[in-house]
């Protein structure tokens, strides 16, 4: 109803630096884990959308080729073919074993460190009015309580006021879309390192799932302790200590929904039992004909014709 006044009176807050980031509407998904999901309002969703609109094509360009998560022209198709190229290559074409790193970030994006992630965007942003707003969105969602600066030691009988430690920010929420631009920011210095400083040929990164791809088992062992180290050190994350694992390709790699191995690949059993049960529920044309252009990506002729028969 307002929508020439509410534009117009946004526009003088971002200019004049009195722009403040309203809060967040939480609900929680299963999909099929649960995922907690904090929504703007679209005042808000509005800025996102202009910071998204400038800063991808400039910070598009700095990525890896072999990072594929929330990119244009890349995706979970684009990642599931590079593997197969590069299986390929590794195996020689199936005449040599082919190992695969398989890792994952714990709870990857409420870790997001805010305090790293704004110096590793001044690094590439000179502009202060750029790196204000950067700022006003990042620090809009926080995991993490503070603790009040000053604090009274009751232990000391002067009852002196000491300076308390002030915990650091992290999180950024699922749910805006100027986050996955920011996590691909964060991420690319682990991206380069790897390129750049240990030399990793065949890697595919999506999000906070990646692997490596190498025919000798002791490289990968020896590169996996540089990574956590790197992860922990430079962006204050940690891999996941359930889901990192070496295996040979012939054993079936999950990677992606799908379980690789060197001359095809199929769905991930799970998955595989989630799409019968949501076509049980939805018989809709729509959603058959989303799910076979899903399973066209692989190994799925089978299954394609159990859900026609559903």
């Amino acid at each position: 109803m307002r929508l020439s006044d509410n534009l117009i009176s946004l526009s003088f807050e971002l200019k004049n630096k009195t722009y403040v980031h309203q809060g967040y509407v939480a609900f929680r998904i299963n999909d099929p884990k649960p995922r907690d999901i904090h929504k703007a309002s679209v005042r808000d969703r509005l800025v996102h959308h202009a910071i998204h609109r400038i800063s991808y094509p400039y910070f598009d360009q700095k990525f890896d080729f072999n990072s594929f998560s929330c990119r244009k022209c890349k995706g979970t198709h684009k990642a599931l073919y590079r593997f197969e190229k590069f299986s390929n290559i590794v195996s020689k074409n199936d005449t040599r074993t082919c190992w695969v790193l398989k890792c994952d970030i714990r709870k990857f994006f409420a870790n997001i460190d805010h305090t790293i992630l704004k110096e590793i965007l001044a690094k590439h942003i000179e502009d202060v009015d750029i790196l204000w707003l950067f700022g006003v969105v990042i620090d809009s969602f926080n995991t993490k309580c503070t603790t009040p600066p000053l604090l009274i030691q009751q232990n000391d009988p002067g009852g002196k006021v000491q300076e308390g430690k002030t915990q650091r920010k992290k999180g950024l929420p699922l749910g805006n879309l100027t986050s996955q631009l920011l996590v691909n920011i964060y991420m690319n210095e682990f991206d380069q390192y790897m390129k750049r400083e240990l030399k990793v040929k065949h890697y595919i990164r999506y999000a906070d799932d990646f692997v490596i791809l190498s025919e000798d088992k002791t490289y990968l062992e020896n590169l996996l302790p540089q990574i956590a180290e790197f992860l922990g050190t430079k962006l204050k994350l940690s891999l996941h200590p359930d889901k990192v694992f070496i295996k040979t390709l012939a054993s079936g790699v999950d990677f992606l929904g799908w379980v690789h191995f060197p001359n095809h690949r199929v769905l991930r059993t799970a998955t595989k039992r989630r799409m019968v049960k949501n076509i049980r529920k939805n018989t809709k044309p729509e959603t058959l004909a989303s799910y076979k252009g899903m399973l066209s990506h692989g190994n799925g002729y089978k299954l394609t014709q159990q859900i026609e028969r559903i």
